[in-house]
């Protein structure tokens, strides 16, 4: 324990101590701690994240089962619904477990700028969804599975573009090495890239989108206001696209639809508890187990067999990311004081 910590009973003495006392800085006489209500506020979010691992791990290990359960229903539902239509059915009919959790987003208080940020990631949801739709139907469960963790990657690199982060040599190490497992995956010129492969490359940039702008979000409103927008936004955006090309589901097709759209919203609730309980580099290595039991799931459900190439690269993509959340719990240790992120959005 330091002087200056033996001194400040309460760790919010300590947090002001420290911010006065940072080296190459102005001291910051004068200014009361409320001023630096932002710092505190977030010192408290790391130190209760970090007080609930086991919550925030059980969380993710639902969420992986959830989301694995929507690529096994999207796959027996098959391709006579156009990808659209099915994507906007999920969302449509995922409102009807949201409504009681309009209240507290009417109760929000939403900003104009809060607003428009999420209108942003609807847009960007929507064609991700879609092509993750299209996708699904097209190719192995854990093609999509493993080409889908692309998207934390897309997400590093997004992060240094948008909202200043720093791409140091290590991250970009790791993000060749992703760009990499892609590769081994696809294999281009050993086999056959269908449009199902193209459509998932795309559809993890939107769903990075989709996070880099929830990542700004994630401080301002709570998991019931999240994923009650995503569902809104993605509806009405989604809807153009579905009417285009309306094919009237049938009753089992009707049925198969609300079960994925219980089981996928239900996964963004508990994710975003997951999130909210425990750092990222707790929940994220517990994530990828999803790759597991989607590579089970088509082989022992839907007799897609063990692709060996498919596992082999989707180990690199998750070696590499991995190795980027490991860098990142290291970088934050070595913090004095919590940095409030520059903004560019």
């Amino acid at each position: 324990m330091t002087d200056s910590m033996a001194k400040n009973d309460k760790p919010c003495d300590f947090v002001n101590s420290a911010l006065q006392n940072l080296p190459g800085r102005q001291k910051l006489t004068g200014y009361p701690l409320q001023a630096h209500s932002l710092h505190v506020q977030m010192w408290r979010m790391e130190v209760a994240r970090a007080s609930r691992p086991v919550t925030g791990v059980m969380w993710m290990v639902l969420t992986g089962v959830l989301f694995v359960g929507v690529t096994a229903v999207v796959k027996v539902l098959g391709t006579r619904i156009p990808a659209p239509e099915a994507a906007f059915l999920r969302y449509l009919l995922g409102l009807v477990f949201l409504i009681p959790m309009i209240r507290p987003m009417l109760r929000a208080g939403l900003t104009r700028r809060q607003l428009r940020l999420f209108g942003f990631r609807g847009l960007a949801h929507t064609v991700g969804v879609a092509l993750w739709f299209f996708a699904m139907a097209r190719i192995p469960i854990a093609d999509v599975t493993a080409m889908n963790y692309l998207a934390p990657v897309y997400v590093a690199v997004g992060a240094a573009l948008f909202l200043g982060e720093t791409l140091h040599l290590r991250r970009i190490l790791a993000v060749a090495a992703a760009l990499v497992g892609a590769l081994i995956i696809l294999r281009p010129g050993f086999r056959e890239v269908g449009p199902g492969h193209l459509a998932m490359l795309i559809a993890a940039v939107f769903f990075a989108a989709s996070y880099l702008i929830a990542k700004r979000m994630a401080d301002e409103t709570g998991p019931e206001v999240t994923v009650t927008m995503l569902s809104i936004s993605v509806t009405i955006g989604l809807a153009p696209l579905a009417l285009m090309n309306w094919v009237w589901p049938n009753g089992e097709e009707f049925l198969l639809l609300l079960v994925v759209a219980f089981l996928a919203t239900a996964g963004h609730y508990t994710m975003s508890l997951a999130l909210a309980a425990a750092p990222v580099t707790v929940t994220q290595p517990v994530n990828f187990l999803q790759l597991v039991w989607a590579v089970l799931l088509g082989a022992f459900v839907f007799g897609e067999g063990f692709d060996l190439w498919v596992i082999a690269g989707g180990t690199v993509i998750v070696a590499a990311i991995s190795f980027m959340t490991w860098r990142e719990a290291v970088l934050k240790r070595r913090l004095r004081t919590p940095i409030v992120p520059a903004t560019k959005l």
